[in-house]
Parts: C-alpha cells; sequence; structure tokens
C-alpha cells in the first residue's frame, strides 16, 4: 500500500513539474487569415467612408475598388449599380526577374490591424526576400490610400516593384496617362487612369505617386509601361544587398463626377499632395483620426472571442460610413457590389442605431442622404396616389425606386417610409438638437405623417387597415395589415404629433386618428399575427417581434413572451442574421441570459466565411460583408446585454445581466456627451 501511495506521489510531483503549454491570448485588436486558399476567400475590406479597397488572395493586389455614391446602369435588373472603379493600388513584384505570386510564396499571411485600420500582408520569396506590404484607406483624405511596402533580402538579389492601375471591363474610353512634375526640391511621378462609366453619365479617375525615401536626386528612375487598353503601371529596378532592407510607399486617389467636375485633375491633385506629406505625416494623421473613433468603443472581459468579433462589426460599421457627409449605407457597406449598392431598411433599422449610440454624427450623415432625396419620396407618393412622401425600397444616387422590376417590394415594401421617419425622431431623441428637429426631422416626419393618413383605408373604428404590402417577412407578399408595418405607421404617427407639438406647430389631429384605429392583429389565442391571411408557415426574418423591440409597440412581458415562443421556431434557418439578434435583444431584456447568448452567437457565428470570418448574409452564404448583421448583433449587444434604451429623456440603461462567461461590459463614449455604462 505504502508503495502505491509513494508511487502515485511520485507522479503527481512529476506531473505538476511538467510545463503547461496554454492556448496563445487572442488578439482582440487583430484578425489573422494565415491559410489563404484562393478558391476559397472572401476579402475584408479597408474604407473610410468614400472609398472601400477589398483584400484579394493574391499578394499585393486587391479584389475590388468601391467608390461611395457613384451609380450607373449597366449590370442586372435594367436599374442603377455602385460602380466599381478602377484597382488602382494594385502592385506586382519581380525579384531577380521571376514574376512572385501566390504560387512562388511562402509564409503568406494577412492580417486586419483593426485599431489603424490596416490591412498587413507578408510573406517570403523563396529564400531571397521577405516582404511587409500595409494598406489602408486613409481616414483624413476621403479619396485616398495608402501602401507602404518593406522589402528584407536575404541574399544579394534585384528586384522591381511596380504600381498598376487597371480599368475593368466595363469602364469604357479609358485613357492612360503618366506625367513627372519636377522642380529643384521635388520630382513627383503620377501614374494617372480616366474612363467613362458604362452608359457615359460619369468621368471616373484614379492616380498614384510613388513616396521614396532618398534625397532628391537619388531616387529611383521610374519605368512607364502602357500594355494595352485597360492596364499600364510604373516601375523601377533596386538591388540590395544581402541583410540590407528598403522601403516605400504609394498613394492612390479616385474620384468621379459624382464628387467633382473635374476628376481628371482633382485625383492627380489629391496624390500629389498626399505624396508631399510624406509617409510620415499621412500614417499619424489617419492613425489620429481612428484613435479618436475608437474612443466609442464595445469592451467585455472573459470572453476574448466575443470582444474581437463585437470590435470586427463596429471596425465595419466605422469604416463604411463617415460624418459630414450625406452618404447611407448598403447592406453590404463598401465590400463590394452586393445588393447594387442600393439602400435599404437595413440603415435605418439595423446599421443606424449602433451608430446614432457610438457615433452619433457618423448617423447623421444616414440621415442626410435621405433628406436630400425627400423632394423624390414625394414624387413616388404622388406616382402611387399617395400624400406625403413614399422612399423607395431600394435607393441609390436620386432617390427614386431602384428595386429591380422583378422583385415585388419596390411597390409595395411600405415599412421603409416608417423606418426613416422612426430613424429621424431617435436621432433627436439621442441629441436634442433642436435645430436638427425643425429643420431636417419635423419636414420629414410631416412628409411621412400624410403618406400613411392616405396610405390608410379607412373601414370604421378600429380598422384603418394597411392592405396590400409586404412586410419585413419578405415570403409573404401582398397581404394586409402586417403587424410591423402597421406597428412602424402607428410609431411614426405618434412621432410627428410629437415634434409637431415640441416646435410649437400644431400638429394634424388626423395623424393621431389614425393610429389610435390602425390594427394590430391576433390569433385566437392572443399570439400577435404576422398578417391577416398569415397560418403558421415559416418567416424570413423577424417580423412580429419588432413590435416589441426596436418600436416598443408590445410592451407587456406575457405578451413579449407569448411572441417570441410562437414565432422562433417558424424563423427559417437560412433567412438573413439579423432576425436572430432581435430575439437575442428580447430574451435579455427578459433576463433569460443563456438563451439570449445562445441568439446572440446565432446571429452571427454561422455566418462567418474564410480566411478573416467576414459576415455573408445567410449561414452558408457566400456575400459578404453583412453589415446589416454586423448592425444587428451590434444591436443585441447595446440594447440587450448592454440594458440601453433610446428614449425621450436620452439614452438610458436599465438594469442588466450578462451572459454568464462575461465577467462585464462597458459600452464606451456613447451619444453626445461620451458617456460611460457599465454592466457586472
Amino acid at each position: 500500500m505504502k508503495f502505491f501511495f509513494r508511487l502515485y506521489f511520485t507522479l503527481v510531483i512529476s506531473l505538476a513539474s511538467i510545463p503547461v503549454f496554454c492556448q496563445p491570448q487572442l488578439n482582440v485588436w487583430q484578425v489573422a487569415a494565415t491559410n489563404i486558399n484562393p478558391s476559397h476567400y472572401y476579402g475584408v475590406t479597408v474604407a473610410n467612408g468614400m472609398i472601400g479597397i477589398v483584400s484579394s488572395p493574391n499578394p499585393l493586389r486587391v479584389q475590388d475598388v468601391v467608390l461611395n455614391g457613384v451609380y450607373d446602369n449597366y449590370q442586372r435588373g435594367r436599374v442603377s449599380n455602385i460602380l466599381k472603379s478602377f484597382n488602382h493600388v494594385n502592385m506586382n513584384l519581380d525579384v531577380d526577374g521571376y514574376r512572385i505570386s501566390v504560387k512562388t510564396i511562402s509564409n503568406y499571411k494577412q492580417t486586419l490591424d483593426m485599431k489603424n485600420a490596416a490591412l498587413v500582408t507578408t510573406f517570403d520569396v523563396g529564400d531571397k526576400v521577405s516582404v511587409r506590404h500595409t494598406m489602408m484607406a486613409l481616414r483624413h483624405l476621403p479619396y485616398t490610400a495608402l501602401s507602404i511596402v518593406s522589402i528584407s533580402a536575404k541574399k544579394d538579389v534585384s528586384i522591381t516593384p511596380m504600381s498598376v492601375i487597371e480599368a475593368p471591363d466595363h469602364l469604357a474610353d479609358v485613357r492612360n496617362y503618366y506625367s513627372e512634375i519636377d522642380r529643384p526640391h521635388v520630382k513627383i511621378p503620377l501614374l494617372t487612369s480616366v474612363a467613362k462609366s458604362p452608359s457615359g453619365r460619369h468621368t471616373v479617375a484614379a492616380s498614384n505617386s510613388f513616396i521614396f525615401s532618398e534625397p532628391h536626386g537619388s531616387e529611383p528612375q521610374l519605368i512607364h509601361e502602357d500594355w494595352d487598353y485597360n492596364m499600364h503601371l510604373a516601375k523601377f529596378h533596386k538591388k540590395l544587398k544581402v541583410g540590407e532592407t528598403y522601403s516605400f510607399s504609394i498613394v492612390s486617389s479616385a474620384v468621379s463626377t459624382a464628387h467633382y467636375k473635374d476628376p481628371h485633375n482633382e485625383a492627380e491633385r489629391l496624390s500629389v499632395y498626399a505624396m508631399l506629406e510624406g509617409t510620415d505625416r499621412l500614417l499619424s494623421r489617419h492613425e489620429a483620426e481612428w484613435e479618436k473613433l475608437w474612443k466609442s468603443d464595445i469592451i467585455i472581459e472573459g470572453d476574448e472571442q466575443a470582444q474581437r468579433d463585437i470590435r470586427f462589426a463596429l471596425y465595419h460599421l466605422y469604416s463604411f460610413a463617415r460624418e459630414g457627409t450625406a452618404y447611407s449605407l448598403s447592406p453590404m457597406g463598401l465590400s463590394g457590389l452586393g445588393y447594387n449598392g442600393h439602400v435599404f431598411w437595413d440603415t435605418e433599422l439595423w446599421m443606424y442605431p449602433p451608430l446614432l449610440v457610438m457615433q452619433p454624427e457618423m448617423a447623421r450623415s444616414l440621415l442626410e442622404y435621405r433628406f436630400e432625396r425627400l423632394e423624390a419620396a414625394r414624387q413616388n407618393a404622388f406616382s402611387h396616389g399617395y400624400k406625403g412622401a413614399m422612399f423607395p425600397w431600394e435607393s441609390s444616387a436620386d432617390g427614386t425606386e431602384d428595386t429591380p422590376l422583378w422583385a415585388l417590394t419596390g411597390p409595395f415594401q411600405h415599412h421603409i417610409t416608417g423606418c426613416i421617419g422612426w430613424a429621424f425622431w431617435k436621432y433627436y431623441q439621442v441629441t436634442k438638437d433642436r435645430n436638427f428637429l425643425a429643420e431636417r426631422a419635423y419636414p420629414v416626419l410631416k412628409e411621412v405623417a400624410d403618406f400613411w393618413a392616405s396610405r390608410v383605408e379607412r373601414k370604421g373604428p378600429g380598422r384603418y387597415e394597411i392592405n396590400n404590402v409586404i412586410g419585413a417577412n419578405e415570403w409573404e407578399e401582398n397581404i394586409d395589415n402586417n403587424a410591423f408595418t402597421n406597428g412602424m405607421a402607428i410609431t411614426v404617427l405618434k412621432y410627428a404629433t410629437q415634434a409637431a407639438t415640441l416646435l410649437g406647430i400644431k400638429p394634424d389631429p388626423d395623424w393621431m386618428l389614425v393610429a389610435n384605429n390602425i390594427p394590430i392583429l391576433k390569433f385566437a389565442d392572443g399570439t400577435t399575427k404576422e398578417n391577416a391571411t398569415y397560418n403558421g408557415v415559416d418567416i424570413k426574418q423577424a417580423d412580429v417581434n419588432l413590435l416589441a423591440f426596436p418600436l416598443d409597440v408590445i410592451t407587456s412581458r406575457e405578451q413579449i413572451e407569448k411572441d417570441l415562443k410562437y414565432y422562433e421556431p417558424r424563423m427559417a434557418k437560412d433567412g438573413p442574421a439579423m432576425g436572430n439578434s432581435v430575439l437575442a435583444t428580447l430574451y435579455a431584456r427578459l433576463g433569460n441570459m443563456d438563451k439570449a447568448h445562445e441568439l446572440f452567437i446565432k446571429s452571427y457565428k454561422a455566418n462567418e466565411v474564410p480566411p478573416f470570418g467576414v459576415l455573408a448574409e445567410t449561414a452558408g452564404g457566400t456575400n459578404p460583408y453583412f453589415a446589416t448583421g454586423a448592425g444587428g448583433m451590434l444591436q443585441s449587444v447595446i440594447f440587450g446585454f448592454g440594458g440601453l434604451s433610446i428614449t425621450d429623456q436620452g439614452i438610458q440603461q436599465a438594469k442588466a445581466k450578462l451572459p454568464s462567461k462575461w465577467r462585464s461590459l462597458e459600452l464606451k463614449g456613447v451619444g453626445v456627451s461620451r458617456m460611460n455604462y457599465s454592466v457586472k
């Protein structure tokens, strides 16, 4: 017995002396891709609210460059499409006379640095050189990108870096230019391309320039090559000794006639400006702007994976929007050409609320987009026989309807008009900006209220019906008295009345009459009915449950629980991501944290695609980046686990609970006062 005890004791001591190799700590500011498979690759985007640059699996190259606000009719549906512009940040690299590719490099890694909004790519070319390539869309220069390249020699080697501008096939009348501005103190090379959009509506231009560290007169001599109509480049040769590192930068600017009357000259001016600013100043100012943005952050203790995922979502919304503009957000942001770059309800109901709480002035830009298109919405209402303003389901450049004809949503998905009015009022609730209320919010709310007052069919008390619509659940078409549509109409009619009263304007009494007589239908057992003919079939996404959040039309705990119990199992497994985030928020508010956390994870995790984990619209989908889903996921954190609400008293926090794995949650830099809210 003593022997066995002695043996056991010896084993315990021996095992205790063996080092324990813990899983390395997750970097919550970085998203890295090391297993890069070009056939199964979904890029990550660096963007600044005006230009979006989507990464490629091929080293030193990009997949897409998207300019915000530039639309033309050139693809499907006989409607406007966001314009894919020049790939003006592409590069080639020859090492000892051989062109590198994904097949000839090793140790290939791409890392998104969210803190500084930079994509860092590193790789080796055999035993010859190591390369580090850093790319960013400069936050302080909305039309300009910066690439920084460092090449370290492992042996004596010859390198030929190339800056390349390529035109996608749909651009017409492509013209390539190369020039050098020679001054006593500097030489500025300019590689420039100009083209027409497919219909000729716009002129687009892109220009770039090298930044060298050598004194003027000692910098590399550039060689310009114009290969064919859609590609040209500028290159230089350099010999490196073993152990030597050579660094240079490229600034690249792109604009169109949607932004400037003379895009050719403006693109070159912007590149000249950036080149003369120099790499250090550009980098410093870019990082300073992102440091300001990250003063509004979400911090979690106890769950590093959730922390990184939440910050990844926040990074994308910050990247896709920009303060001081009148540009909005499409479901895919600036990550590509998905949904034609059009603006839907996704903006106001899903992406806008997190921005409103975390970055109010960035959120205001989204509202300015709608305000500038108010007259088009008035014309749309007139065309359909209604009063007020009827906003289009899909909007792009001028605010007219851009839904393809085959999709019935355009003429019938009227709830978007309510969503827009709702968003304007929410901005006032957060900011208490009376000038905004008078000059922006009320003019929109009045037109929205007039629309709903003319849209209802008055069939007697309690029967001011809204018929022949498509609700949030788009699988049920041309139905009557949709729950969400009716609930949103009630909400904005009340908001319009409230806004008028605050401004000392006599509200139209018909608005409240209509609001008080729009029905919210129920089944016999009291469950809220999705529409007049709904019979329990699966639904695309949350509809009825939106009445509890974010509308607060339904506030009874019993009713909320009843509706959750009925509709959660009927939510389609292949529906879009944001539906589960609504359910997660509601369960969190009810105090059921296990269920809330389960649905929070379900709202995005299955939608991640390789190699960065950017979000597709649906589980197993392939169309990233789905910014709508990111907005929904963030709402479940802010308004669910964080306990925040937007009320007439501003942003308020209710008592909240956290998932068991989370030790604490801090919502940092919230609202115009930059308040901090915590849950422990």
